[in-house]
């Protein structure tokens, strides 16, 4: 084996090896808005206002539906590797509550991963009416649908008389008489 095949075969080695590694390595994304822990102690309750805790954490992520002073901050950190499902390793919940009156910051609650729960999923369709059609009924359900009023399809080269004042398309093929 000469000089040049073996640094070949040698380099061809090493970017294997990095290549395996680098697919191994997990793949971190935050989704939302992960508050950090020296953010969250700049806001105290009390003192601090709307405007205060907007300034220094962001808008919220959501805002109560029925009751606008309260504010919630979501953020989860989630990481892949390789071809295995994501797994949240990080997840944060706070519920901001203020004053109704003065706007400042009353009460924070705060939740993480082991306050989550599983839900189960339920696999129950929610009925609609009518009926199922399969593809092949829905292929072949069309044809014959589409003929001209003489009861034949019209052929290559062949013409159309159109209805008057219905911008060219016969009273037949637009449904009806409109």
């Amino acid at each position: 084996m000469t000089e040049r095949a073996r640094v070949v075969r040698t380099m061809a080695a090493g970017l294997l090896v990095a290549a395996a590694l680098a697919a191994c390595t997990p793949r971190v994304a935050t989704r939302g808005n992960l508050v950090e822990d020296y953010r969250l102690e700049q806001v105290h309750t009390g003192t601090s206002t709307k405007s205060d805790v907007a300034t220094i954490l962001g808008t919220p992520t959501t805002v109560s539906t029925f009751d606008d002073n309260i504010w919630y901050y979501i953020g989860q950190r989630v990481e892949t590797v390789a071809f295995y499902a994501p797994e949240v390793t990080k997840r944060r919940v706070l519920r901001m509550q203020f004053d109704p009156s003065t706007g400042v910051l009353q009460d924070i609650k705060q939740l993480d991963l082991k306050d989550g729960e599983d839900v189960a999923m339920v696999s129950r369709e929610t009925p609609t009416l009518g009926r199922r059609v399969g593809i092949l009924e829905q292929f072949l359900g069309n044809i014959g649908r589409f003929n001209n009023e003489g009861g034949t399809s019209p052929g290559v080269g062949s013409s159309i008389t159109r209805a008057p004042g219905t911008g060219g398309a016969s009273s037949s093929m637009a449904g009806g008489n409109y």
